[in-house]
């Protein structure tokens, strides 16, 4: 049995400890947050305590945590529980930067602890699949791999001002999907971007629509497009196009009955949010780690899979900023 504490007690903190309550040979042992009555709120749903994160940390009883709170707390977070030797669960990104990143994997490897990036997008049943049929060879090798998320609406304004930008924030799980889609390193980036869905968010310095295209040193491509605004619902679709055929994941609608009366057809709406897109994602990326710690086993992503797609990110917004493509060594 591992013995979980959870850092971090918000919304995605009580996604995980919903998912911890469904999964096989794991408990939830602590809980913690900056805010005590988050912390005893979501006490009182697991039945586990509420402590300090140092308390947390410091528990021989505690095996593993998940790490949910907000990005700037992380580095701290990383080092004191690596050197703790506890198993690391950690949200993305690592850390806004990539040199304190390296920092991270540092301490995480000569802890000799495991850890694993939560691009829980990587284990949504669909996208899994494509990545199946993919090494599986069903279109050959891949040549385009097109990309589309769009948010139903944009955060609040003071949430765009501390996320670290739309690349970093957003579109850094749809980097990680070109890689995880590609089957190859990207090596250069070119980013376009506009903010057409709110001025305000212009005025924070970020963009609400943008295009990135990623080119393999094979000549891969990928490209991918975002916005923070799509009037039909949560859209999140994914082509491969391969030397063989090509392959596509939809948007998953609230349900899959399709109307057809003399006015045409009509079919339902999208799920309208990310929480009830990927439930069963992250279910299965916690199944994952929990199997990956039991078995003695390397969990994927791995920090260095968060590193990479920062770097991506960090160079989408270098595009973006002087209009030019960004080479990657």
């Amino acid at each position: 049995m591992i013995t979980f504490g959870i850092l971090g007690c918000g919304r995605i903190g009580r996604v995980h400890a919903a998912s911890l309550a469904q999964t096989d040979g794991a408990r939830i042992g602590a809980v913690s947050d900056a805010f005590d009555s988050a912390a005893q709120a979501l006490s009182q749903v697991t039945g586990a305590p509420a402590r300090t994160t140092d308390e947390i940390i410091a528990d021989p009883a505690i095996d593993a945590i998940i790490i949910g709170t907000p990005t700037d707390t992380h580095f701290d977070i990383i080092h004191a529980a690596a050197r703790a030797g506890k198993a690391i669960f950690c949200e993305k990104p690592v850390d806004m930067s990539a040199d304190r990143i390296r920092a991270c994997i540092a301490v995480v490897e000569a802890a000799g602890v495991p850890f694993m990036t939560a691009f829980n997008r990587r284990f949504e049943t669909n996208f899994a699949q494509v990545r199946q049929q993919i090494a599986d060879g069903a279109i050959g090798p891949v040549e385009i791999v097109t990309i589309q998320s769009r948010d139903p609406a944009p955060p609040p304004i003071g949430y765009i001002q501390s996320s670290g930008g739309l690349f970093r924030d957003m579109m850094i799980h749809d980097l990680d999907m070109a890689r995880f889609l590609l089957d190859e390193e990207p090596v250069q980036v070119f980013a376009v971007g506009s903010a057409l869905v709110d001025p305000a968010i212009g005025a924070a310095g970020d963009v609400d629509t943008a295009a990135v295209t990623l080119t393999t040193a094979s000549g891969r491509i990928c490209q991918i497009t975002n916005s923070r605004r799509a009037t039909y619902g949560y859209d999140q679709r994914v082509e491969v196009h391969g030397a063989r055929g090509m392959l596509r994941a939809e948007n998953v609608l609230e349900h899959s009955v399709e109307l057809a009366t003399e006015a045409g057809f009509r079919r339902a709406p999208t799920l309208n949010f990310f929480l009830e897109r990927y439930a069963g994602a992250y279910r299965a990326e916690l199944a994952h780690f929990v199997a990956a710690l039991t078995a003695g086993t390397v969990p994927s992503p791995s920090i260095h899979d968060g590193l990479r797609a920062q770097l991506l990110a960090d160079a989408a917004a270098e595009s973006l900023a002087t209009g030019q493509p960004v080479q990657l060594a």
